[in-house]
This record gives C-alpha cells, sequence and structure tokens, in this order.
C-alpha cells in the first residue's frame, strides 16, 4: 500500500465522516423538533421509551443525538431517569439501522434490480436529486434540508466505497493482518473499538469503518466481533461530554447509557467465549463481510435490551448510587432542585435544533416557576395563618442568574445554522426571558409586601382585601394564560392577551379611587394604603410583562405564520372586543362600601 492509497483512504474516510454529519444535520432540521416533542410526551412506560428510541435513532441516524437529547431532557426536569434508560436501550438498537445501510456495499449480482441496490449505482442518482434541491429551494427551506439528507448519504456512500477500495490491496499485506489478528484477543478489539469510537464520536461511523476494511477479505468474526463490543462502549464517551457541567441527574442518565453497554459487553463476551470454549464457533476464522458485521452488531444490541429490561429500575439504582445526592439542603433552600432549569453545554451547539428546544423548555419552566410563587404569594394574603418562608426570593435570584445565562447561550446559537422555525423563537426568547424575569421580581415585590403586612401587624380593611383579591385572581389567570401561550406557540392565545391587560387597567384605576376614599373617611390607616399600593403596583407590572410576551410572539411571527383573521388590528378585531366583555364580567370588584 503506497501513500497514494493512504491518501485515498483518508479522503474516503473524510467523504464518509462529512457525508455522515451532514445527513444528520438535516435529518435534525427535518424533524423541526417534532422527535424531541415524541420523546418528551410519549415515554409513559419503559416499552414505548425502548420502541421510540429505537424509532428516532434509526430516523437521524445517531444513538449519541438521541442520548444527548435525553441526557438534556433529563437535566431539565422533563423526563426522569425511569423513563430515561428505556429511550437508551432503544437507541442502542436503532443505530443498528446505519449498519444495515451500509452492508449495501457488499451487494453482489449482475441483475438490473440487484445491481440498483448497490450505492455505487443510486448514490450518483441521489447526489443529482440533492444538489438539484439545494441549489433551486431557496425560499423553501424544508426542500435544502431534504437535498442536504440526499447529498449527505450519497457522500457517505462515496467514501465508504473510496475506503472500502483503498484498502482491497492490504490482503496481501502480511504486516496488516497480523495486526488484525491482534485482535483476536478480546481485550485488545475491544480496547481498540472503544478507543476508535471514542475518538470520531460515532458507532455508527466506526462500524462503517469496520465494514469497509472487511473489503480486504482479512478480517476474520473472531477480530471483528471483540472490536464490535468496545465500539458500543466507546459511543458512550459523547453522552458523557455533554453531561459535564450538567446536574447530577444528567450525569445518572449518561452513566446509566455506559453501564448498559459496559456490563451489556462483559457479560456478552463472558457468555460467548466460555460457551465458545465448550462448542467451539466455527464461523470465528470465517471472513466478515458487511451484512455479517450488521448482523452481530444488531444481535448484540438487541441481547442487551432484552437481557437488561427486567432490571431496568437496577440500572437506575447502579447510576444514582455511583453519583449520589449531595449533602441535605439548607432550610432556606427553595424545592425545587438546580437540575430543574439547564442552560445546555457548549456540546449541544452542535446540533442547534436541539439546544433551541431545551432553551425553550427551560424559559417556560422559568415563567411556571414564577407563577408558583404568584399563587403561593396570592395564598399567604388570603391565609394569615399560612406558613411563610424565602422561597420566593430565592427564586427572584435563580431567574435573574438563568436570564443571564440564557441570553449568553442563545447568542452562541444565533450564530449558528439555524432553521427560520428555530430562528423565530430564538428572537422570541432573547426578548421574553428579560419580562419572565422581571415578572419573578416583581412577585418579589409581592411577598416582600405581605411579609410588611405580617411583621408590622398592619390590617387591610375588609372591603380593600376583597378587591385586592379579585385583582390578584385575575393577576394570576392572565399569567397562567400568557405561559400557555407562550410554552405552545400559540399566536391566538398570544392576541387575547392584551384584552386581558385593558380590561384590567381600568380595575387597577378603580382599585386606587377606592383606596383614596377610604383614607379620607378614616376607614383605612396609611400604613395599610401605601402596601396595599405597592401590591397593586406589582400586580400591574406582572400584567404589562404578560402583554409584552404576547406582543412579543405577534411581532416576530413571520407573515405566513398569521392568518388574515391575525393582522386584523387588535383593537378593530371581534374576538378582542368579545375576550374584553368576559373577562370584564368575570372579574367584578364588590360593591363599594359607605
Amino acid at each position: 500500500m503506497d501513500i497514494f492509497s493512504i491518501l485515498t483512504l483518508a479522503g474516503g474516510l473524510a467523504m464518509f465522516l462529512f457525508g455522515m454529519n451532514t445527513m444528520g444535520d438535516g435529518l435534525v432540521k427535518v424533524s423541526g423538533g417534532r422527535l424531541d416533542s415524541i420523546l418528551e410526551k410519549l415515554t409513559s412506560n419503559r416499552i414505548k421509551g425502548v420502541l421510540l428510541g429505537a424509532a428516532v435513532t434509526a430516523v437521524i441516524q445517531s444513538s449519541s443525538t438521541t442520548t444527548v437529547m435525553v441526557i438534556g431532557f433529563v437535566n431539565s426536569g422533563i423526563m426522569n431517569l425511569t423513563q430515561a434508560v428505556g429511550v437508551i436501550m432503544g437507541a442502542n438498537i436503532g443505530t443498528t439501522v446505519t449498519s444495515w445501510i451500509l452492508s449495501l456495499t457488499g451487494i453482489s449480482g449482475g441483475g438490473f434490480l440487484i445491481s440498483m441496490l448497490k450505492p455505487s449505482s443510486f448514490s450518483p442518482v441521489l447526489a443529482v436529486i440533492g444538489i438539484v434541491l439545494t441549489m433551486t429551494a431557496k425560499d423553501n427551506e424544508r426542500k435544502r434540508d431534504i437535498g442536504s439528507i440526499l447529498l449527505g448519504f450519497a457522500v457517505l456512500m462515496f467514501g465508504m466505497e473510496t475506503m472500502s477500495g483503498a484498502v482491497e490491496p492490504l490482503v496481501e499485506n502480511e504486516h496488516f493482518t497480523s495486526i488484525l489478528t491482534m485482535f483476536s484477543n478480546p481485550v485488545l478489539g475491544v480496547l481498540a473499538g472503544a478507543v476508535l469510537t471514542a475518538v470520531i464520536q460515532s458507532s455508527s461511523a466506526s462500524i462503517g469503518i469496520l465494514q469497509a476494511l472487511c473489503a480486504t477479505g482479512a478480517v476474520p468474526y473472531a477480530a471483528a466481533i471483540p472490536i464490535i463490543m468496545g465500539q458500543n462502549i466507546g459511543t458512550c464517551v459523547t453522552a458523557m461530554i455533554s453531561a459535564v457541567g450538567a446536574g447530577r441527574n444528567a450525569k445518572r442518565a449518561s452513566m446509566m447509557h455506559l453501564y448498559f453497554n459496559l456490563i451489556g459487553t462483559i457479560v456478552f463476551m463472558t457468555a460467548f467465549y466460555i460457551v465458545n470454549a465448550a462448542v467451539g464457533f466455527s464461523f470465528l476464522d470465517d471472513v466478515a463481510n458487511a451484512v455479517g458485521i450488521a448482523m452481530v452488531h444488531s444481535l448484540f444490541n438487541i441481547i442487551c435490551c432484552v437481557v437488561w429490561f427486567p432490571f431496568a429500575g437496577l440500572l437506575v439504582k447502579l447510576a444514582v448510587r455511583t453519583i449520589p445526592d449531595q449533602r441535605p439542603k439548607a432550610p432556606e433552600e427553595p424545592e425545587e432542585t438546580p437540575d430543574e432549569l439547564a442552560v445546555p453545554g457548549d456540546r449541544f451547539l452542535e446540533k442547534p435544533a436541539f439546544a433551541v428546544k431545551i432553551c425553550w423548555d427551560t424559559t417556560v419552566q422559568m415563567a411556571e416557576m414564577a407563577q408558583r410563587s404568584l399563587n403561593y404569594c396570592i395564598r399567604l394574603l388570603a391565609d394569615e395563618s399560612g406558613q411563610f418562608d424565602e422561597q420566593t426570593a430565592v427564586i427572584e435570584k435563580r431567574a435573574a442568574r438563568y436570564e443571564a445565562a440564557l441570553s449568553v447561550y442563545l447568542m452562541k446559537i444565533s450564530s449558528r445554522s439555524l432553521s427560520a422555525q428555530d430562528s423565530r423563537q430564538i428572537s422570541v426568547m432573547l426578548q421574553c426571558i428579560r419580562d419572565f424575569e422581571r415578572i419573578a421580581g416583581h412577585v418579589a415585590s409581592v411577598r416582600d409586601s405581605v411579609a410588611a403586612l405580617r411583621e408590622k401587624e398592619i390590617h387591610i380593611s375588609e372591603s380593600g382585601m376583597q378587591e385586592l383579591m379579585v385583582y390578584a385572581r385575575a393577576t394570576q389567570d392572565i399569567l397562567s394564560h400568557t405561559i400557555a401561550a407562550y410554552r405552545n406557540m400559540d399566536l391566538a392565545k398570544a392576541r387575547s392577551i392584551e384584552a386581558y391587560e385593558e380590561a384590567t387597567d381600568s380595575m387597577s384605576v378603580e382599585l386606587r379611587q377606592r383606596h383614596i376614599d377610604r383614607l379620607r373617611s378614616g376607614r383605612c390607616s396609611m400604613d395599610a394604603g401605601l402596601i396595599l399600593e405597592e401590591m397593586i403596583t406589582a400586580f400591574e407590572h406582572v400584567l404589562d410583562h404578560c402583554s409584552y410576551v404576547g406582543a412579543c410572539m405577534i411581532r416576530i411571527c413571520s407573515e405566513e405564520d398569521l392568518t388574515e383573521q391575525d393582522k386584523i388590528p387588535l383593537e378593530d378585531s371581534r374576538e378582542f372586543r368579545e375576550d374584553y366583555r368576559k373577562i370584564r364580567e368575570k372579574y367584578v370588584l364588590p360593591e363599594r362600601q359607605e
């Protein structure tokens, strides 16, 4: 093998890895976050988790990406470890689909149909279709992504063919044959497979390289099987890197992935070689081919999944014991764990569509955290005997931290190649996270006012309290409505937020006027009046920021997302007037007390 053959091999490997990466990115973009949502919502039991993990991985051609998704969901509190373990098992099965696709390079035969199944026959057709879609669909992002998928697949197959052709002369090279013979030693074979996969961070790619080497006719199953086992261990590196800097549960999810493959490999290899010692598998000396590699890869992962499935709970416990909980939280710590809100690490920037999804879920949780604090403060306001703690103060500080961290991270994502939908979501998030952070701050002001009432033993008059509670309940409902609109990017709900805000504006004016009347008549103390004014102002600010969120969603959405009805000015629309009327009827202040 001369220098030119080595250069050809390197070029083939480069094309192979580039094609796999391009195809994977295109598949993730075409999914448009839908696969993420499926994983998030349909993992209610372990069987569903395994099936979904396998299906999603088969579609996006990367178990590493699926596992990284799972770690992100676990880190953000969307998925628990019990749900995650099933998806991780399924991802290992789904990744074997790639090896079966790559095994098409080994098809032989002279018939037309057989010839068309060969990558060398259909890859040029896919490449032509892909480049036409990419170059002509300038305004159609979906077609461009499909073109990228086809081009990526074609380049991947060309790279596979190039590698196979480059290594064919090695069949007569004694040094190469002796190196492969070394890998017949199970320990060396596992180490070689693990190191190769850890370096390129793709088990599918490393399996493809092994399948290409089979073209030499010098790779026996005795060497191929240990290497395949090691490749399943090496693929865990990607997930473990993704968990660096994440919360404890994310680290546990990455450890579950490692233990699944590591213990599965040890058990499989031990059982296999014990049986081999007793029976003697004759096929171990046979020359491996691409189909055989795919078959061994699939059998190993399916067997591991079947064996581990009844003991999934044990896998979770093992991960928890490996990464135990920290010391008990101090009394002033909030109920939510730091893992509940998560900013993805830089590793996730390689899959910006997924990073956007995680950030979106985090901003939703920021808003829900503020909502829980508001509900808590209003309960304390209504019930003087309720237990008081520092939860809202801690939440305000946490919201401020995450607002700053998310802003920086979203700016990093915005420099990547994004779909139009992801780009809009980033624009919405960059503006709305500030509003959610400020809402948490104004809720903290409500908390301070309630604390002042208790500490100074100040009592608001009965009529003043009744009126304030009507306004407080309206604020609760509007915040809940705003979060629902934001969570689902629901433009219809976003448009109705303004009707809520307009309807409550006149309520705050009326509240203040009644308060002044009570002060003049001596039915309310000055101290109580000041605190009442502070709470009315805080509620007003919460409502203002809800309005800003709705306006931002409508403003940033593109024209094609808006119906003709949506383009009518709010104040002129029938829906606005109807919403305004319903809200005015729902939140009615009690009769004035003279």
